[in-house]
């Protein structure tokens, strides 16, 4: 079969290449993807890549071969999944707890711009806790998961400002439900009583700065590349007592399956609205990436396969 390998150049960061079909576990389902997205982490890890690295882990397609254990959908079934590589191919397994049916109401190109922007928002929410009439900080909104979270937490009740550097994105945030958006963290005004922060370097502190008394910082990403610095004596400043955690999408206690059929369920029903920056054919990929990592793209890129 055909699929996408790094190639360690950064101008042409992956090609395509003939490579064996793979051979499904007893508990995966084999999957002809018909489309796919990219996340820009993903074209961060393919400026080094791994020897055997296969990237790829939002898809949609068509099961051509069940999982073996009978665990998963059955049959000829539009799915939408989230490996954790290879996705990038024209057919990847997929762990059965990594797959949702896809309804008729729901399309391809739709469908793969759900998992990994849209579980990262779902479960990012919930480590948050309650957010019913709660002021909500949320820095690098931009990309796919900014927008996520700004309508998954709108529709639930928030107040959410936004920041963005980009006017026409924050137009569109404002129009998902977002109270205020911000273009520069430091002119975000609290306090706020949780702060979703995802730029890390000098962001993660002047966010910090607008949390309320015990407030609640979740640090889910480091978009910006540059580590933090912390003073622990500027918590008396405002946050004092606050909470600071660490978030990773994959620490959760539920399922993967069951989160996807969450986010497929409220795409069904028009109350998620999956941001589509660029749709082309999969030959468009190497320039995709590029674009992608030089924030020439907003909202999500979706390859398809012809």
């Amino acid at each position: 079969m055909k699929a996408f390998v790094p190639t360690g150049d950064p101008a042409e960061p992956v090609v395509l290449a003939d490579v064996a079909e793979p051979t499904p576990r007893p508990d995966e389902a084999l999957v002809r993807v018909e489309a796919f997205s990219v996340n820009r982490g993903e074209t961060f890890k393919l400026e080094e890549p791994r020897p055997g690295d296969r990237p790829g882990k939002d898809i949609a397609g068509l099961v051509v071969q069940p999982a073996a254990d009978g665990s998963g959908p059955s049959g000829i079934t539009r799915v939408v999944g989230h490996p954790m590589s290879g996705g990038w191919a024209e057919y990847v397994t997929v762990p059965t707890n990594a797959l949702a049916e896809l309804p008729d109401r729901v399309g391809t190109v739709q469908g793969a711009a759900l998992p990994l922007a849209g579980l990262t928002a779902l479960r990012l929410l919930r480590a948050a806790g309650p957010v019913v009439g709660r002021r909500i900080l949320l820095t690098g909104a931009s990309g796919g998961v900014g927008h996520y979270v700004t309508e998954l937490a709108a529709a639930a009740g928030a107040q959410v400002t936004a920041v963005t550097r980009n006017a026409e994105r924050g137009a569109r945030l404002a129009a998902l439900g977002a109270a205020d958006i911000v273009h520069d963290v430091a002119d975000a005004r609290g306090p706020y009583d949780i702060v979703l922060e995802s730029t890390g370097g000098q962001a993660l502190a002047t966010a910090l700065a607008r949390l309320a008394r015990r407030g609640t910082l979740v640090w889910f990403g480091q978009a910006g590349r540059r580590p933090a610095t912390l003073d622990f004596f500027d918590f008396f400043d405002g946050p004092e007592s606050a909470v600071l955690r660490h978030f990773h999408y994959l620490d959760a206690d539920t399922r993967l399956d069951d989160d996807l059929a969450a986010l497929v369920r409220l795409t069904a029903e028009g109350r998620l609205h999956p941001e589509i920056g660029r749709v082309t054919d999969w030959a468009d990929t190497a320039t995709t990436l590029t674009d992608l990592r030089d924030r020439r793209i907003r909202g999500k890129a979706v390859l398809t396969l012809s």
